[in-house]
C-alpha cells in the first residue's frame, strides 16, 4: 500500500475534564446541603441546651406552668421526630447518583497503569529526569502540574510491580528526594526506602542497596524484611569482594541517583536508540546537499479539473525515498467534523499477529482509532476525493479513512505498512530510522510516500514510527492505497528503481 497521512488536532481527554468539573460541582452541592443540615441541627441543639438547663434545675416548678408541660409533650411527640427524620435524611443521594452515572466512563486500573507507563516512555525517549516531571518542567507546557511524593511513589510502585526496577529506582528516588526536602505525604519514608533499596539491589548496586537498607532500619528497627535483606546483601557483597581479591568494601556512591546513574536494560527493539534519538531531533540526516534537492511547488494532480483553479501546495520533506507534504489539505471545520464522527467509535488500535493473523492490541502501538466510510458524511467523501485528486491514485480499492488519536505518551514503534492530522506542543514526530528522517506534525497538512517499489516489492527503507506525544494530543487520518486498482495510474515496473 501507499500511505497518505493527515495531521489534525485536539486537546487531551477533554470529555473527562468536563466530567470531573461536573462532579466537583455536584460535590459542592452535597457539601452545601450537609452544612445546611448540620447548621439546623446545631441551632436546635443550642436552643434545647438552654431550655433543658432551666427545666432540670427545677423540674416541678418548670412543669407547674401549663405551657411548659404542653411544649414538652409536643417536642417529644413531634419535633424530636422531625429532627430524627432530618438526621436520617442523606443529602448524598444526588452526588452518589451523579458519580454512579459517570463511573462507566472513568479510567480503570489498566488505564492508570498505562498513563504511568506513558510518563516513563516519555522519560526514556526525551531524556527527562523524574524531577523534571515532578516539577512540571516540560517543553511547550501552558499550565503548571506537579507530582507529589505519593504520585512519585505510585509511579515507582507501578514499575516495581512490572519488574521494571530501572524506572522503580528513578521514581522512588524522586519520592525520597521530595520527602527529604520536607514535603508531607501519606506514604512513609520507610515504605519508599523498602522499595528503593530492593530495586537498587536488582540494578546490581549492592553498596548503595546496603546503605539504603541501613537507613530504613534506622527508621524502623523492627522491619523484618529489611533485616533479612541487609544480611543477604552484605553476604553477597562479601562474596564479590573475596572473588575480586579485595579486603575492604568500597564506600557507596554518594552522588544521588538520577537519569544516567544506571544503564537502561536493552529490549526487543534493535533500533531503539536510533528511533528515540530521532524523536529528540538528534541524528537527523538532513544535510545541506540533501536540502538543496528539496523544493516546493503547486500540484494540480496532472491537470485535474478540481485542482486547476486552486492547486495544492506541495513541499518535499525528503528526497530518497521521496516524501512530500501537502499544505491546507483540511480546513478547521473539516477537522472538527472528522473528529466528531470518529470520537464515539474510538477503540484501542490493534495490530495483526504475524503468526495467527488475528487482530490484537500491542504495547508497541499505543493509540485509539476509528474507521470512517465515505457514505457516512459528505466531508468524508470530499476528503477522499481530494486525496485521490492530489495523489492521482484511485480510492476505490483503498482502505477506509482511519482516524487515530495519540494522547500523551501515545506512540507506534518502528513498523512497516506494507503487508499489513495535528500540531503538537512537543513530540509526536514520524521518524524513519533507516535513513534518519523526522517529519514533524503540522495541523491540517498531509504527508505522502510510497511503501512499495513499482515492481511490487516492499521498500524496507520506509520502516517508520510515531514518536511518543510529550505535550498535547495528536490526531492523524491515514489513507492506505493498495497496489490493486492502480495499474493504469501507477504502472508496474520490473526493477526496484523504476
Amino acid at each position: 500500500p501507499f500511505l497518505f497521512k493527515i495531521y489534525i488536532y485536539q486537546e487531551l481527554m477533554t470529555d473527562l475534564i468536563f466530567t470531573e468539573r461536573e462532579l466537583v460541582q455536584s460535590l459542592k452541592e452535597y457539601i452545601q446541603a450537609q452544612e445546611s443540615k448540620l447548621e439546623t441541627v446545631k441551632n436546635w441543639a443550642n436552643k434545647l441546651d438552654v431550655l433543658t438547663r432551666t427545666s432540670t434545675s427545677d423540674p416541678e416548678g418548670f412543669l407547674a406552668h401549663p405551657v411548659n408541660a404542653y411544649k414538652l409533650v409536643k417536642r417529644l411527640n413531634t419535633e424530636w421526630s422531625e429532627l430524627e427524620s432530618l438526621v436520617l435524611h442523606d443529602p448524598s443521594d444526588g452526588f452518589i447518583s451523579n458519580i454512579s452515572m459517570h463511573r462507566q466512563y472513568f479510567p480503570d486500573a489498566e488505564d492508570e497503569m498505562g498513563a504511568a507507563k506513558a510518563l516513563m516512555r516519555l522519560q526514556d525517549t526525551y531524556h527527562l529526569d523524574s524531577e523534571s516531571f515532578s516539577k512540571g518542567k516540560l517543553p511547550g507546557v501552558r499550565y503548571n502540574a506537579f507530582l507529589t511524593v505519593d504520585d512519585c511513589f505510585d509511579m515507582g510502585k507501578t514499575a516495581y510491580n512490572e519488574n521494571d526496577y530501572y524506572h522503580s529506582v528513578l521514581w522512588m528516588q524522586q519520592a525520597l528526594r521530595q520527602m527529604d526536602a520536607g514535603e508531607e505525604s501519606k506514604t512513609s519514608k520507610a515504605e519508599v526506602l523498602d522499595y528503593l533499596s530492593y530495586s537498587v539491589y536488582r540494578m546490581g548496586d549492592l553498596p548503595r542497596a546496603i546503605e539504603l537498607t541501613r537507613r530504613l532500619l534506622s527508621i524502623d528497627p523492627s522491619h523484618q524484611r529489611a533485616g533479612g535483606n541487609l544480611r543477604y546483601f552484605e553476604q553477597l557483597l562479601s562474596k564479590e569482594l573475596r572473588e575480586k581479591g579485595h579486603d575492604e568494601q568500597e564506600p557507596a556512591d554518594e552522588k544521588p541517583i538520577q537519569l544516567g546513574t544506571y544503564e537502561r536494560p536493552k529490549d526487543y527493539l534493535p533500533e531503539r536508540e536510533i528511533y528515540e534519538s530521532l524523536c529528540r531531533g538528534e541524528g537527523v540526516k538532513m544535510t545541506s546537499r540533501r536540502l538543496s534537492r528539496l523544493f516546493c511547488r503547486y500540484q494540480d494532480g496532472n491537470r485535474n479539473p478540481r485542482l486547476l483553479l486552486k492547486p495544492m501546495k506541495e513541499e518535499d520533506e525528503w528526497d530518497n525515498p521521496h516524501i512530500v507534504r501537502y499544505l491546507e489539505v483540511l480546513s478547521d471545520e473539516e477537522i472538527e467534523k472528522i473528529k466528531e464522527l470518529a470520537k464515539p467509535r474510538l477503540a484501542r488500535a490493534t495490530v495483526r499477529d504475524p503468526k495467527t493473523g488475528v487482530l490484537i492490541t500491542a504495547h508497541y502501538r499505543v493509540s485509539k482509532s476509528a474507521w470512517l466510510e465515505a457514505e457516512e458524511d459528505p466531508v468524508i467523501a470530499r476528503v477522499n476525493q481530494r486525496i485521490e485528486d492530489v495523489t492521482a491514485l484511485s480510492v476505490d480499492t483503498a482502505e477506509l479513512l482511519q482516524v487515530a488519536n495519540y494522547g500523551v505518551g501515545g506512540q507506534y514503534e518502528p513498523h512497516y505498512d506494507f503487508s499489513r492530522m495535528s500540531d503538537v506542543e512537543a513530540g509526536g514526530a514520524t521518524v524513519f530510522p533507516d535513513f534518519g528522517a523526522a517529519i514533524k506534525p503540522r495541523k491540517g497538512t498531509a504527508v505522502f510516500w510510497y511503501n512499495l517499489f513499482r515492481s511490487g516489492e516492499g521498500d524496507y527503507r520506509t520502516r517508520h514510527a510515531a514518536c511518543p506525544v510529550l505535550v498535547g494530543s495528536k490526531w492523524v487520518s491515514n489513507k492506505w492505497f493498495h497496489e490493486r486498482g492502480q495499474e493504469f495510474r501507477r504502472p508496474c515496473g520490473l526493477t526496484e528503481v523504476d
